[in-house]
């Protein structure tokens, strides 16, 4: 498998992009791992899209993850799955998916992560650092105290999963944000919501580099 990277892209949709449009930018602007989410579509929308997304992603060596649908992987040809608190049990997920399967889960406290890691993750998602309008039912805010909280509690308990922090993340946090210990970021709407998605895509990634 390839390795996790400390960039990542959850898909979405705006009122001028598409799926399929975002992805593609962002993927122009070189970003190399993305998330598949869907929310409210019906699994047959899933499968369509994603196996675009797949086809696209081939072509630049990215990897694709779904969101929540263990199910969906292997009809969509993903490289693992992101799976939320009340989503399929990690451990359940592994034993269908297996090793060759990126498992990636959801966190919002220091707990979460260590069932996680007890069952098998590979990453955590971790947020949300602020408030975002691009999932529903939030959980509460983490802000910087609270990954640097966190992280301390994760080196303490020798816990070294990759902890990728989410949740309106901007390039102006990044240098705030990665100090606190954690491996990388996750971000949706300020890539495509940004004027230039590409553009934007190339600014976080020379930021995270030179950090």
């Amino acid at each position: 498998m390839y390795p996790i990277s400390n960039f990542q892209y959850i898909s979405h949709q705006n009122d001028r992009y598409g799926q399929t449009d975002g992805v593609h930018m962002v993927l122009e602007g070189g970003c190399r791992w993305i998330q598949l989410r869907m929310k409210d579509a019906d699994p047959e929308e899933i499968v369509r899209t994603g196996r675009e997304l797949r086809r696209m992603c081939d072509d630049c060596g990215a990897v694709l993850i779904v969101d929540d649908h263990v199910e969906l992987v292997g009809e969509i040809g993903a490289d693992g799955v992101h799976l939320g608190k009340n989503d399929m049990p990690v451990a359940e997920a592994r034993k269908i998916l297996g090793r060759d399967k990126f498992i990636g889960a959801t966190a919002n406290v220091f707990e979460d992560i260590v069932v996680a890691s007890q069952a098998g993750a590979d990453y955590i998602g971790l947020g949300p650092y602020r408030f975002t309008t691009t999932k529903k039912r939030l959980s509460p805010v983490l802000g910087t105290e609270g990954y640097r909280r966190i992280m301390a509690q994760c080196a303490a308990q020798g816990i070294s999963l990759p902890v990728i922090a989410i949740g309106g993340i901007t390039a102006a946090d990044i240098p705030e944000l990665m100090a606190t210990g954690v491996y990388g970021i996750a971000v949706s709407g300020a890539l495509l919501g940004a004027v230039d998605p590409v553009s934007e895509t190339k600014k976080f990634m020379k930021d995270l580099k030179n950090r």
